[in-house]
Protein backbone atom coordinates (compact mmCIF):
# COMPACT_ATOMS: atom_id res chain seq x y z
CA UNK A 1 0.00 0.00 0.00
CA UNK A 2 2.94 2.32 0.92
CA UNK A 3 4.38 1.87 -2.67
CA UNK A 4 0.47 2.63 -4.15
CA UNK A 5 -0.04 5.84 -2.14
CA UNK A 6 3.73 7.12 -2.96
CA UNK A 7 3.48 6.38 -6.85
CA UNK A 8 -0.28 8.84 -6.28
CA UNK A 9 1.64 11.32 -5.26
CA UNK A 10 4.61 11.90 -7.87
CA UNK A 11 2.80 14.38 -10.15
CA UNK A 12 2.37 16.62 -6.94
CA UNK A 13 6.05 15.93 -6.28
CA UNK A 14 7.06 16.10 -9.87
CA UNK A 15 5.31 19.30 -10.00
CA UNK A 16 7.57 20.93 -7.11
CA UNK A 17 11.03 19.87 -7.66
CA UNK A 18 10.69 20.47 -11.27
CA UNK A 19 13.83 19.48 -13.84
CA UNK A 20 17.36 19.66 -12.32
CA UNK A 21 18.67 22.89 -13.91
CA UNK A 22 16.63 23.40 -16.95
CA UNK A 23 17.73 24.50 -20.14
CA UNK A 24 15.72 27.20 -20.84
CA UNK A 25 16.79 27.81 -24.67
CA UNK A 26 15.57 23.64 -24.88
CA UNK A 27 12.60 23.25 -26.81
CA UNK A 28 9.51 21.45 -24.71
CA UNK A 29 9.67 21.20 -21.16
CA UNK A 30 10.83 18.12 -19.10
CA UNK A 31 8.96 17.05 -15.82
CA UNK A 32 11.44 15.37 -13.65
CA UNK A 33 10.53 12.75 -11.21
CA UNK A 34 12.68 12.26 -8.59
CA UNK A 35 13.35 8.80 -6.65
CA UNK A 36 10.69 7.16 -8.95
CA UNK A 37 9.92 3.92 -6.64
CA UNK A 38 9.46 0.61 -7.91
CA UNK A 39 9.11 -2.74 -6.08
CA UNK A 40 11.32 -4.89 -8.34
CA UNK A 41 14.82 -2.14 -8.55
CA UNK A 42 16.35 0.56 -6.59
CA UNK A 43 14.34 4.10 -6.72
CA UNK A 44 15.62 6.28 -9.31
CA UNK A 45 15.16 9.44 -11.38
CA UNK A 46 12.86 9.69 -14.26
CA UNK A 47 13.05 12.97 -16.44
CA UNK A 48 9.88 12.93 -18.89
CA UNK A 49 10.01 15.29 -22.13
CA UNK A 50 7.15 16.90 -23.56
CA UNK A 51 7.43 18.66 -27.18
CA UNK A 52 6.55 22.11 -27.56
CA UNK A 53 2.63 22.69 -27.60
CA UNK A 54 1.96 19.25 -25.95
CA UNK A 55 -1.31 18.78 -24.98
CA UNK A 56 -2.47 18.86 -28.50
CA UNK A 57 -6.25 18.77 -28.30
CA UNK A 58 -7.02 15.31 -30.06
CA UNK A 59 -3.62 14.54 -30.38
CA UNK A 60 -2.12 10.96 -28.99
CA UNK A 61 1.94 10.90 -28.74
CA UNK A 62 4.23 7.69 -29.13
CA UNK A 63 6.27 7.02 -26.17
CA UNK A 64 10.21 6.85 -26.65
CA UNK A 65 11.43 5.11 -22.95
CA UNK A 66 15.49 5.48 -23.03
CA UNK A 67 18.19 4.52 -20.71
CA UNK A 68 20.58 6.50 -19.03
CA UNK A 69 18.30 9.47 -18.72
CA UNK A 70 20.65 11.69 -17.45
CA UNK A 71 22.38 12.27 -20.50
CA UNK A 72 19.95 12.75 -22.93
CA UNK A 73 18.90 16.37 -22.07
CA UNK A 74 21.08 18.71 -19.43
CA UNK A 75 25.16 18.74 -20.46
CA UNK A 76 25.15 19.05 -16.80
CA UNK A 77 24.41 15.97 -15.46
CA UNK A 78 25.26 13.79 -18.04
CA UNK A 79 28.49 11.79 -18.50
CA UNK A 80 31.55 13.66 -19.85
CA UNK A 81 29.27 16.60 -20.06
CA UNK A 82 27.79 16.36 -22.95
CA UNK A 83 24.09 15.43 -23.70
CA UNK A 84 22.78 13.80 -26.52
CA UNK A 85 20.02 16.45 -26.83
CA UNK A 86 17.34 14.56 -28.05
CA UNK A 87 14.88 17.09 -27.27
CA UNK A 88 16.64 19.21 -29.99
CA UNK A 89 16.90 16.61 -32.39
CA UNK A 90 12.67 15.36 -31.60
CA UNK A 91 11.89 19.14 -32.31
CA UNK A 92 13.71 19.59 -35.47
CA UNK A 93 12.54 16.67 -36.60
CA UNK A 94 9.06 17.26 -36.21
CA UNK A 95 7.95 17.39 -39.72
CA UNK A 96 9.40 14.08 -40.23
CA UNK A 97 8.47 12.11 -37.12
CA UNK A 98 4.97 11.86 -35.12
CA UNK A 99 4.45 13.58 -32.06
CA UNK A 100 6.73 11.60 -29.29
CA UNK A 101 7.28 11.97 -25.74
CA UNK A 102 10.96 10.61 -24.04
CA UNK A 103 11.19 9.28 -21.21
CA UNK A 104 14.68 9.26 -19.71
CA UNK A 105 15.13 6.48 -17.32
CA UNK A 106 18.30 7.20 -14.98
CA UNK A 107 20.91 4.68 -14.72
CA UNK A 108 22.23 3.96 -10.94
CA UNK A 109 25.05 2.11 -9.89
CA UNK A 110 23.51 -1.32 -10.49
CA UNK A 111 23.94 -0.21 -14.05
CA UNK A 112 25.64 -3.44 -15.37
CA UNK A 113 23.25 -5.94 -13.87
CA UNK A 114 20.12 -4.11 -14.57
CA UNK A 115 21.19 -4.14 -18.52
CA UNK A 116 22.77 -7.04 -18.87
CA UNK A 117 19.93 -9.48 -20.86
CA UNK A 118 19.51 -12.15 -18.18
CA UNK A 119 18.68 -15.27 -20.57
CA UNK A 120 21.55 -14.93 -22.85
CA UNK A 121 23.83 -14.25 -19.75
CA UNK A 122 22.64 -17.36 -18.08
CA UNK A 123 23.37 -19.29 -21.66
CA UNK A 124 26.88 -19.03 -21.39
CA UNK A 125 29.04 -21.22 -19.71
CA UNK A 126 29.65 -21.18 -16.13
CA UNK A 127 33.27 -20.50 -16.36
CA UNK A 128 32.63 -17.71 -18.45
CA UNK A 129 29.55 -16.54 -16.41
CA UNK A 130 32.28 -16.72 -13.22
CA UNK A 131 34.73 -14.44 -15.15
CA UNK A 132 32.73 -11.71 -16.04
CA UNK A 133 31.32 -11.62 -12.23
CA UNK A 134 35.08 -11.33 -11.25
CA UNK A 135 34.83 -8.15 -13.66
CA UNK A 136 31.76 -7.01 -12.86
CA UNK A 137 29.97 -8.28 -9.70
CA UNK A 138 26.65 -9.65 -9.53
CA UNK A 139 23.89 -11.46 -11.38
CA UNK A 140 21.81 -9.50 -13.91
CA UNK A 141 18.66 -7.84 -12.86
CA UNK A 142 17.61 -7.15 -16.33
CA UNK A 143 14.15 -9.20 -16.14
CA UNK A 144 13.14 -7.22 -13.12
CA UNK A 145 14.15 -3.99 -14.45
CA UNK A 146 11.87 -4.60 -17.08
CA UNK A 147 9.45 -5.43 -15.15
CA UNK A 148 9.93 -1.99 -13.73
CA UNK A 149 9.42 -0.28 -16.74
CA UNK A 150 6.62 -2.31 -17.88
CA UNK A 151 4.32 -2.82 -14.92
CA UNK A 152 5.11 0.15 -13.27
CA UNK A 153 6.74 3.25 -15.38
CA UNK A 154 4.61 2.70 -18.29
CA UNK A 155 1.47 2.38 -16.58
CA UNK A 156 1.82 5.51 -14.97
CA UNK A 157 3.02 7.29 -17.60
CA UNK A 158 0.07 6.50 -20.24
CA UNK A 159 -2.08 7.07 -16.85
CA UNK A 160 -0.23 11.11 -16.33
CA UNK A 161 0.37 11.94 -20.06
CA UNK A 162 -1.77 11.79 -23.27
CA UNK A 163 0.07 9.27 -24.96
CA UNK A 164 -0.59 6.20 -27.57
CA UNK A 165 0.07 3.59 -25.42
CA UNK A 166 -0.64 0.18 -28.13
CA UNK A 167 3.32 -1.41 -29.22
CA UNK A 168 2.91 0.41 -32.84
CA UNK A 169 3.54 3.81 -30.60
CA UNK A 170 5.98 2.56 -28.00
CA UNK A 171 9.62 2.35 -28.51
CA UNK A 172 12.97 1.96 -26.46
CA UNK A 173 16.54 3.09 -27.02
CA UNK A 174 19.97 2.91 -25.57
CA UNK A 175 23.36 2.95 -26.22
CA UNK A 176 26.30 0.45 -25.37
CA UNK A 177 24.90 -1.68 -21.99
CA UNK A 178 21.58 0.37 -22.82
CA UNK A 179 21.39 -0.74 -26.64
CA UNK A 180 21.54 -4.59 -24.86
CA UNK A 181 18.78 -4.19 -22.83
CA UNK A 182 16.73 -2.04 -25.52
CA UNK A 183 16.76 -5.20 -27.35
CA UNK A 184 16.06 -7.99 -24.92
CA UNK A 185 12.99 -5.28 -23.74
CA UNK A 186 11.87 -5.36 -27.44
CA UNK A 187 11.87 -8.99 -27.56
CA UNK A 188 11.02 -9.72 -24.10
CA UNK A 189 7.53 -7.37 -24.19
CA UNK A 190 6.90 -7.94 -28.31
CA UNK A 191 3.69 -6.67 -27.32
CA UNK A 192 4.23 -3.68 -25.62
CA UNK A 193 7.24 -2.34 -27.95
CA UNK A 194 6.98 -1.76 -31.31
CA UNK A 195 10.89 -1.39 -32.05
CA UNK A 196 13.99 -0.35 -30.35
CA UNK A 197 17.09 1.52 -31.51
CA UNK A 198 20.87 0.36 -30.16
CA UNK A 199 23.56 2.46 -30.21
CA UNK A 200 27.22 0.94 -30.12
CA UNK A 201 25.65 -1.85 -28.67
CA UNK A 202 28.21 -3.43 -26.46
CA UNK A 203 28.01 -7.30 -27.61
CA UNK A 204 31.21 -8.77 -26.03
CA UNK A 205 29.73 -7.28 -22.52
CA UNK A 206 32.58 -7.74 -21.28
CA UNK A 207 35.11 -4.22 -20.91
CA UNK A 208 38.48 -6.55 -20.61
CA UNK A 209 37.60 -8.99 -23.06
CA UNK A 210 36.51 -9.17 -26.98
CA UNK A 211 35.81 -13.15 -26.39
CA UNK A 212 32.36 -14.26 -28.70
CA UNK A 213 30.65 -16.19 -25.95
CA UNK A 214 28.11 -13.32 -24.93
CA UNK A 215 27.79 -12.87 -28.65
CA UNK A 216 27.24 -16.46 -29.52
CA UNK A 217 24.41 -16.40 -26.79
CA UNK A 218 22.39 -13.57 -28.16
CA UNK A 219 22.65 -14.91 -31.36
CA UNK A 220 21.03 -18.48 -30.18
CA UNK A 221 18.51 -15.99 -28.10
CA UNK A 222 17.50 -13.77 -31.24
CA UNK A 223 17.20 -17.30 -33.29
CA UNK A 224 14.52 -18.22 -31.15
CA UNK A 225 12.87 -14.98 -30.23
CA UNK A 226 12.84 -13.06 -33.28
CA UNK A 227 9.20 -13.12 -33.82
CA UNK A 228 7.57 -13.90 -37.79
CA UNK A 229 4.95 -11.98 -37.50
CA UNK A 230 4.55 -8.11 -35.65
CA UNK A 231 8.05 -7.77 -35.92
CA UNK A 232 9.53 -4.68 -33.79
CA UNK A 233 11.54 -2.50 -35.70
CA UNK A 234 15.09 -2.76 -35.27
CA UNK A 235 18.22 -0.42 -35.56
CA UNK A 236 22.11 -1.12 -34.55
CA UNK A 237 24.74 0.95 -35.16
CA UNK A 238 28.46 0.79 -34.28
CA UNK A 239 31.43 3.53 -34.80
CA UNK A 240 35.50 2.14 -35.34
CA UNK A 241 37.43 3.70 -32.22
CA UNK A 242 38.01 3.26 -29.19
CA UNK A 243 35.07 0.69 -27.90
CA UNK A 244 33.60 0.74 -30.68
CA UNK A 245 36.70 -0.83 -32.57
CA UNK A 246 35.84 -4.33 -31.09
CA UNK A 247 32.31 -4.31 -32.80
CA UNK A 248 32.20 -5.19 -36.10
CA UNK A 249 32.30 -9.13 -36.24
CA UNK A 250 29.86 -9.58 -33.29
CA UNK A 251 27.24 -7.32 -35.17
CA UNK A 252 27.92 -8.85 -38.46
CA UNK A 253 26.70 -11.99 -36.82
CA UNK A 254 23.94 -10.42 -35.54
CA UNK A 255 23.00 -9.02 -38.89
CA UNK A 256 22.90 -12.57 -40.51
CA UNK A 257 20.65 -13.72 -37.94
CA UNK A 258 18.20 -10.60 -38.87
CA UNK A 259 18.88 -11.54 -42.50
CA UNK A 260 17.98 -15.39 -41.92
CA UNK A 261 14.84 -14.33 -40.14
CA UNK A 262 13.68 -12.32 -43.50
CA UNK A 263 14.34 -8.84 -41.67
CA UNK A 264 14.27 -6.36 -44.32
CA UNK A 265 15.05 -2.08 -44.64
CA UNK A 266 11.62 -1.44 -43.59
CA UNK A 267 11.92 -3.46 -40.27
CA UNK A 268 16.29 -3.49 -39.75
CA UNK A 269 18.73 -1.15 -40.56
CA UNK A 270 22.53 -1.38 -39.46
CA UNK A 271 24.96 1.45 -40.10
CA UNK A 272 28.77 1.71 -39.31
CA UNK A 273 30.12 5.03 -38.87
CA UNK A 274 33.92 5.20 -39.42
CA UNK A 275 35.78 6.95 -36.69
CA UNK A 276 33.26 7.50 -34.44
CA UNK A 277 33.82 6.45 -31.00
CA UNK A 278 32.24 5.04 -28.15
CA UNK A 279 30.61 8.47 -26.46
CA UNK A 280 27.62 11.03 -26.04
CA UNK A 281 29.06 13.11 -28.82
CA UNK A 282 29.20 9.98 -31.20
CA UNK A 283 25.78 8.97 -29.95
CA UNK A 284 24.22 12.59 -30.20
CA UNK A 285 25.20 12.74 -33.92
CA UNK A 286 23.37 9.94 -34.76
CA UNK A 287 19.86 10.57 -32.66
CA UNK A 288 18.69 12.11 -36.07
CA UNK A 289 19.71 9.13 -38.27
CA UNK A 290 17.66 6.60 -36.01
CA UNK A 291 14.73 8.10 -34.44
CA UNK A 292 13.40 8.97 -38.01
CA UNK A 293 13.04 4.77 -38.45
CA UNK A 294 11.10 3.88 -35.58
CA UNK A 295 9.04 7.26 -35.29
CA UNK A 296 8.33 8.27 -38.91
CA UNK A 297 4.63 9.29 -40.03
CA UNK A 298 2.55 6.88 -41.42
Amino acid sequence: MVFTRWLAALPLFAALIGADSPDPAAPGRIEHLANFPSRFVKPRNVDVWLPEGYPQPGTRYAVLYMQDGQNLFNPKNSYGGVAWEVDSTLAALSRSVRPCIVVGIWNTDRRFTEYAPARPYAAMSLARREKINQERPGQPLSDEYLKFIVRELKPYVDKHFQTAPRRANTFVAGSSMGGLISLYAALEYPNVFGGAACFSTHWPLSLKENTPDFTSAMVQYLDRKLPRRHRPKLYFDYGSATLDARYQPHQLRVDSVMRAHGYDSTTWRTRSFPGAAHNEAAWKKRVPLALPFLLGRR
